[in-house]
């Protein structure tokens, strides 16, 4: 695809060609795990849970019950 680009934009071109490597990392492991790696769902998913979760609550009295609210969410996700 950079090389298709490279004509009328260089400068993108250039971009998408020193970024190869990294985005195609995940290419590394076993296709099982690929399948999980090339697609943002999960992190989406977890986010959405994390904020319909705090939304519940609405206004948190400190710091602290906020990070132990998100570390549960966070943990059961782990767990599943």
């Amino acid at each position: 695809m950079a090389d298709q680009l490279r004509a009328k934009v260089p400068k993108l071109a250039a971009l998408m060609d020193s970024a190869e490597t990294d985005v195609l990392v995940y290419m590394g492991f076993r296709a099982a795990h690929r399948i999980k790696l090339h697609s943002t769902n999960s992190l989406e998913r977890l986010n959405a849970e994390i904020k319909r979760r705090t939304k519940v609550v609405g206004i948190f009295p400190n710091e602290a019950t906020i990070t132990r609210l998100v570390g549960a969410i966070l943990l059961k996700q782990n767990d599943d």
